[in-house]
């Protein structure tokens, strides 16, 4: 919406009253309060001068330190053989399960992902409904496009992409400390892959850190998943760039934006892959986007078990809003970040990847950086 859409217009300055002067104290001015002109006065204004450079300077000083730092952890080069593994993923939208998608789409799709590290696919296939269930109408044409990426992709995987808002931001969202619910996703979980999925993929948001009753719910989902042989992969939070600040921003907003490295260990040892959601995260540059992918990189790689595939999630897709800054939050910026990480932390890790975020909003710039920088 034009953001000057309904603006009232501005009201006309009130006139000064008959015989007032530019700079006489109004008659309404306490008897103890220093005339504006006088040396009182003067000294008040440098006060309050003093006083608002300072609250600016206590607001700016930490932001460009934090900034600075992450511009920083951009620089140098990454290490040699810091490239895909042949174990990276791709988000699909909802319209390859629909009836939107036909057969050439396909052929598209196998075309575009032959020969690159593309091993698992994403496919948005519910949502699910706040008391866990997943109406079948909500992916009809489900076992066609397995059927045809079995045929063109052999090898690759297509996972159930599932999710729903949580009610600790949104009356109507899921209760996950309902048993029922949690038993409810599990049987949506068994419904997807009865379908022909080859795993599912799980989307709750905006999931507090430390909730122990995900955990019991991932717990269930991978006992179902391990006796089909599938896979079980979720979409994570950010970790903490600073100790404890999913904790601080918790006491002004009902969705934290991060996790605790604690809880991203625990999440990601009850997984087969853990995606970071690695955008939308307000940097300003793509030095210090970059710096900050680098940095989540390194605090996922410390806790997340050698058999669990870890990806980072690269950003395909362009907005300009306060979250994502569509200058700075690159796939470049987002691929030197990973591979700086990778390369500090654990340069010779296996199992690890990115995953790319989204099919629908994918340019060819960004699929250009992800070939030329990602799958030397």
């Amino acid at each position: 919406m034009d953001r000057t859409e309904g603006t009232a217009p501005a009201e006309a300055p009130a006139e000064t009253p008959a015989g007032d002067k530019a700079g006489d104290v109004p008659e309404d001015t306490p008897e103890d309060a220093p005339a504006p002109g006088s040396a009182d006065g003067k000294r008040l204004r440098r006060r309050l001068r003093r006083t608002a450079l300072a609250v600016v300077l206590v607001v700016l000083v930490p932001l460009l330190s934090v900034l600075t730092a992450l511009r920083v952890n951009y620089a140098g080069d990454p290490a040699d053989g810091t490239h895909t593994r042949g174990r990276d993923a791709l988000w699909l939208g909802h319209a390859w399960v629909d009836g939107r998608k036909k057969d050439a789409d396909v052929t598209a799709l196998a075309r575009r992902l032959r020969g690159t590290g593309i091993r698992d696919l994403y496919v948005h296939s519910g949502p699910l409904e706040h008391d866990g269930t997943l109406p079948t109408s909500a992916h009809p044409r489900a076992r066609w496009f397995l059927d045809a990426v079995h045929e063109q992709l052999p090898g690759v995987r297509v996972q159930a992409f599932l999710g729903d808002v949580l009610a600790s931001e949104n009356s109507e969202g899921m209760l996950l400390n309902d048993p029922d619910t949690r038993a409810a996703v599990v049987r949506s979980a068994r419904q997807v892959l009865d379908t022909g999925y080859g795993g599912v993929h799980l989307d709750l948001e905006p999931m507090p850190s430390g909730d122990r009753d995900f955990l019991t719910l991932l717990d269930a989902l991978r006992r179902e998943t391990r006796s089909r042989d599938a896979r079980l992969s979720v979409a994570a939070h950010q970790i903490d760039p600073l100790p404890h600040l999913h904790t601080v921003f918790g006491l002004f907003t009902e969705h934290p934006k991060w996790w605790s490295q604690e809880f991203f260990g625990q999440v990601a040892r009850r997984v087969d892959l853990i995606a970071v959601m690695t955008y939308d995260t307000a940097q300003p540059l793509e030095s210090t986007y970059g710096g900050y992918v680098a940095q989540q990189t390194s605090l996922a790689l410390e806790v997340t078990p050698p058999a669990t595939d870890l990806l980072m999630g690269l950003p395909f897709y362009w907005e300009s809003n306060f979250d994502h800054w569509g200058h700075a939050e690159t796939a470049p910026a987002a691929i030197r970040g990973v591979r700086l990480g990778l390369s500090r932390t654990d340069a010779d890790r296996g199992n690890f990847g990115v995953a790319l975020y989204i099919d629908f909003t994918a340019t060819e710039a960004d699929w250009r950086a992800y070939r030329e920088d990602w799958l030397q």
